[in-house]
């Protein structure tokens, strides 16, 4: 009935069966907002054999909830306090879609702020262990895993990744690509692929002390549907062909 145990009107209904409430009726009635209008399917889960121990167990549970809710806030004041030096990269770095701010802080507390370190993003990128290996030989290419990785800082950017393919952004359209590229099992690597591209423009963000800008959720199809870009995506790869390509305007 409730999405969570925590919610405002599961604790009412607990702490009032530790109080020793017992009719459904009653119980029900204590439902907040949305969950009103499931007050007839609440009663019918409120009754039911509910004794002392219950009651007992009940309170236990919820003395240990509100125990490490305590710790959690305890320690989320202790990292903004940590972080606050870092405030303003923080707050650039929340620009990106997928990137929130307590993801922000772990990004940081991984790879700092100064950039200095990493002369490009590809540097950065292969230090976190998001660049993809390269094992190719006689022309084919037989692995495309990452190197050793960061694992903490992949795991905040994969979560990233993740959040931000659902976003009508640039990484929202790039991580759907790549996911029809992959395949139905392809989750993961879209995901993985899509982490690359987010540690690339956090790398020009920290770099650049500047605020992400989108290309647009329609970046990929504008390039697509683009005669000009397209005349000098084929003439590329004429030329990688080994062909000298020269063009000519047809006379009107």
């Amino acid at each position: 009935m409730a999405s969570a145990l925590t919610t405002m009107s599961a604790r009412d209904m607990i702490e009032a069966l530790i109080a020793g409430e017992r009719d459904p009726a009653v119980l029900a009635d204590l439902a907040r907002g949305r969950m009103r209008s499931k007050i007839p399917e609440l009663r019918m889960a409120c009754a039911g054999r509910f004794g002392d121990q219950h009651a007992l167990m009940c309170m236990l549970h919820l003395e240990h909830i509100d125990h490490l809710q305590d710790m959690i806030a305890r320690l989320d004041t202790r990292i903004d306090e940590a972080t606050l030096p870092f405030a303003r990269q923080t707050e650039l770095l929340a620009t990106i879609p997928g990137i929130g701010e307590r993801a922000a802080q772990v990004i940081i507390s991984e790879i700092g702020v100064d950039m200095s370190r990493f002369p490009t993003a590809a540097h950065l990128a292969s230090w976190a262990g998001l660049c993809p290996g390269n094992n190719e030989s006689a022309g084919r290419h037989r692995s495309g895993r990452t190197r050793k990785a960061n694992k903490e800082l992949c795991t905040i950017l994969t979560e990233c990744a993740w959040s931000a393919g659902r976003t009508s952004t640039y990484l929202g359209a790039q991580f759907r690509r790549f996911h029809r590229r992959f395949g139905r099992k392809g989750d993961r690597k879209a995901a993985t692929t899509t982490a690359h591209t987010l540690i690339v423009i956090i790398w020009h963000v920290l770099a650049e002390t500047t605020a992400y800008r989108d290309l647009g959720s329609d970046y990929f199809t504008a390039r697509i549907d683009n005669p000009d870009a397209r005349k000098r995506r084929l003439i590329q790869e004429l030329e990688a062909l080994g062909h000298k390509v020269t063009i000519e305007t047809p006379a009107a």
